[in-house]
């Protein structure tokens, strides 16, 4: 396994494996690895002959009052397991070679980032798209791969990757799961063991929502409102949003059709934590 730092030394060993005709996998992350990433590189193993692994904390896609300074970090354990795990290539830029002085040029998109996470974190979708384009661009996968956890994320992605004529294909993997139910997240070690204990309402208003539709429930308010009470038994919960939306276009839908998106963000405490799950009915 190798390490780079810059966008040169990426595309040159990537470059290699190309003209070798080897396929490339892209898991892009911020780091902080868990068995949900892993999951991912094992996904990209199975497809590809080659895995890259980025980890960079994209200063982009956080609000002042967020937690860029705070977001853990620990390269060392990311990547005795992105070797342990068979990751051929990590790479770990600083900001600085990411934006450089004078960077003035960015990737934005309407539509599936005005929803959910989009009203409350108004920057973050062009700060992902901005930093997703350039890792593209950098490495220049076959496929790249994504979790169901961040729902709207991936589909923002597909979005961007059709609009743009990228010829990269996107692959959606599973949520990863604590046994008790807990979505795996970087943000978990935040909570106290009294939150951790109280976070297990998301997982658990989840799988109630999934269960009504399962047996046949469509009308999304009945879902949404049923997920709603839920939270609220928890006084250490605060719903940032609980929606349902079609998966392709993140727009909200009152009657549950096609591919949909019923997803969550919660604080607890101070940490928010999101949840969702996506059916076809």
């Amino acid at each position: 396994m190798e390490t780079v730092t810059t966008a040169v030394e990426a595309r040159a060993i990537v470059k290699k494996w190309k003209n070798e005709g080897k396929t490339v996998g892209f898991v892009p992350t911020m780091g902080y690895l868990h068995e949900g990433h892993m999951s991912l590189v094992q996904k990209a193993a199975e497809q590809n002959e080659k895995v890259v692994l980025s980890i960079f904390v994209n200063p982009m896609q956080f609000s002042p009052n967020e937690d860029l300074d705070k977001y853990p970090r620990d390269f060392d354990a990311d990547s005795k397991l992105c070797e342990d795990n068979g990751v051929d290539l990590i790479i770990y830029p600083d900001p600085k070679e990411m934006y450089p002085e004078g960077f003035c040029s960015f990737v934005d998109m309407t539509g599936p980032t005005r929803e959910l996470c989009g009203k409350s974190r108004p920057i973050h979708f062009r700060g992902v798209c901005t930093v997703v384009t350039k890792l593209f661009n950098i490495v220049q996968p076959d496929r790249a791969y994504f979790g169901q956890k961040d729902a709207q994320q991936l589909s923002v992605i597909r979005r961007m990757v059709t609009d743009l004529n990228m010829p990269i294909e996107i692959v959606g993997c599973p949520i990863v799961r604590e046994k008790d139910g807990l979505a795996k997240s970087s943000r978990n070690q935040y909570l106290s063991e009294e939150e951790r204990k109280a976070a297990l309402i998301l997982s658990k208003s989840v799988f109630v929502g999934q269960e009504l539709v399962k047996k046949g429930e469509r009308n999304a308010k009945v879902v949404c409102d049923a997920i709603r009470e839920i939270i609220t038994s928890e006084p250490l919960a605060k719903i940032d949003y609980v929606e349902a939306v079609d998966f392709d276009t993140i727009e909200k839908i009152d009657k549950l059709q096609g591919t949909i998106l019923v997803a969550i963000a919660v604080y607890i405490g101070s940490t928010r934590l999101i949840d969702n799950f996506i059916d076809t009915v």
